[in-house]
C-alpha cells in the first residue's frame, strides 16, 4: 500500500479513502471504508478520462458485468457511482499480494498448489461465463491470494455476450504474454479466451516466467499466434493440462468445468503425495 497524495481525494461516496491499492489504465485504487469499517477496494476513474464518453461506457460496462456474477472467487462489487464527474466502483477487500507479485517474491509455486489456485480459478471463471462475461485480461497480476483463496479482479476490458466492442478489429486489448491468439487476431473471444489466460497464468505460477519469454509487445504478440509456448520447465503433472489450455485454436481448449475436474483431480493427487511423505 501507499500513502495518499495531495492530489488524492479523501472522501469518495460513503467511503473514506486511507492508502492508494494501486494504479492502471483507468484510474487509481484506493483501500477504503464505510461507516461501519467495512473495507473496500475502490477504483476512481482518472479525471482525464472522465469526460471521454468511451472511458465512460468501459468503466460502466466493468460494473455491469461485476454486478452480474454470484459466486465463485469473485471480488464482490460493494457499490459504484457511474453517473458523477469521476465514476467509481468499490469491491470487497481482498487482503493478500497478487500471484504476481507471491512469485515475484518467492519464485515459482510447489505443482499442488498451483492446481490447487488454478482450480479455484477455473470454478470462478464457470461463474464469470454463466454470466455472460468474458475477463479478457486473466493475468498473475489480476488474481489476488487471499487467505480464503484466490480472488480475480479488474474487469475493466471484460466482454458482455451480446454488447459490441469498444476496439477495432486488429486491435489487441490486454497484456501481451496472456493474450489469447483470437485477441490478437481482433477476431471474436468466448470463453475460451479466458481458458487460454488461466493456462499462461498457471504456466507463470508454476515456473516464474510467461511460457512465451519476455519482449516487445510486437515480439510477444507475434509468438502467442505463430509459435508454440516454452513448457520446458512445467512440472510433469501440469504439462499435458496447462498444454490443452495454450491451444491455438479455441474450439480445441478444454472448457472451464472441464478445467476445474481436471485441476481437482492433480490438486487430490498433490495432497496424497504430501501426506505420504509425513
Amino acid at each position: 500500500m501507499m500513502r495518499l497524495r495531495r492530489e488524492d481525494p479523501r472522501v469518495v461516496g460513503p467511503y473514506r479513502l486511507h492508502r492508494r491499492l494501486g494504479t492502471g489504465g483507468m484510474g487509481v485504487v484506493y483501500l477504503g471504508s464505510d461507516r461501519k469499517g467495512q473495507k473496500v477496494a475502490l477504483k476512481l476513474i482518472r479525471s482525464e478520462l472522465a469526460e471521454d464518453q468511451e472511458f465512460r461506457t468501459r468503466f460502466a460496462r466493468e460494473v455491469a458485468a461485476a454486478a452480474r456474477i454470484r459466486g465463485g472467487c469473485i471480488a464482490r462489487l460493494v457499490a459504484s457511482d457511474i453517473d458523477v464527474e469521476r465514476p467509481w466502483l468499490a469491491t470487497a477487500y481482498v487482503p493478500g499480494p497478487s500471484l504476481y507479485k507471491r512469485v515475484g517474491d518467492e519464485g515459482p509455486l510447489p505443482w499442488p498448489e498451483v492446481t490447487a489456485i488454478g482450480a479455484a480459478l477455473a470454478d470462478g471463471l464457470v461463474h464469470v461465463h454463466e454470466a455472460g462475461v468474458v475477463h479478457r485480461d486473466l493475468k498473475p497480476s489480476n488474481i489476488l491470494l487471499s487467505p480464503k483463496g484466490p480472488r480475480i479482479i479488474d474487469f475493466g476490458i471484460a466482454w458482455s455476450t451480446g454488447a459490441s466492442t469498444l476496439t477495432h478489429v486488429g486491435t489487441a486489448v490486454g497484456s501481451p504474454g496472456f493474450l489469447a491468439p483470437e485477441q490478437v487476431r481482433g477476431i471474436a473471444v468466448t470463453s475460451a479466451t479466458d481458458v487460454f489466460a488461466l493456462g499462461t497464468t498457471l504456466a507463470y505460477a508454476a515456473t516464474g516466467d510467461s511460457p512465451f519469454g519476455s519482449g516487445t509487445s510486437e515480439v510477444m504478440l507475434y509468438r502467442v499466434v505463430h509459435e508454440e509456448p516454452d513448457l520446458s520447465e512445467v512440472p510433469g503433472a501440469l504439462l499435458p493440462v496447462i498444454r490443452a489450455c495454450l491451444a491455438k485454436e479455441a474450439s480445441d481448449r478444454p472448457t472451464t468445468a472441464q478445467l476445474h475436474d481436471r485441476l481437482k483431480e492433480l490438486t487430490a493427487r498433490g495432497t496424497a503425495i504430501g501426506l505420504s511423505q509425513v
